[in-house]
């Protein structure tokens, strides 16, 4: 039997799928949401939801390419990711955001960033930078899985 492998869906098919879910929600907040998506699939599966990375800036995990899309904007709907694709998510996909968002999706953006700022991966990140202090360091994968992993 010839394995079929698929697509790996991408940050923009996960936003969508979260949009779908929750309805307009702030930018801030989708950051946090696809943040904590691609934090507990690698922690369940050890694989990736997407290939995107998260940035250690400020105001938490930020993932640049999605940021692109969004910047100036203060709140998204589904509409605004035309060319995310949902079927691109397996079923096992789809279920893991679902109890992300059941766990994250009442939280509000500034409870989401306090907690993202309390959270290993982000701090380990920044270093010794100040709260406020700009960075673009990339949050590692590896260091994602392995500190939610062993929650």
């Amino acid at each position: 039997v010839k394995e079929v492998h698929r697509h790996m869906a991408n940050v923009f098919d996960a936003a969508r799928y979260i949009l779908l879910k929750t309805g307009e929600i702030s930018t801030w907040k989708l950051q946090k949401l696809c943040y904590y998506a691609q934090a507990w699939t690698l922690a369940w599966t050890g694989k990736p939801l997407f290939p995107e990375d998260f940035e250690a800036w400020r105001n938490g995990p930020v993932c640049r390419p999605l940021f692109a899309r969004h910047k100036g904007m203060y709140s998204v709907t589904e509409d605004f990711l035309p060319d995310g694709n949902i079927d691109a998510l397996t079923a096992d996909e789809k279920d893991s955001i679902d109890t992300v968002l059941s766990a994250y999706g009442a939280m509000e953006p500034y409870q989401l960033r306090a907690q993202t700022h309390a959270e290993t991966p982000w701090k380990a990140a920044r270093g010794s930078l100040d709260e406020m202090a700009f960075s673009d360091s990339v949050i590692s994968k590896e260091a994602i899985g392995a500190y939610y992993g062993a929650l």
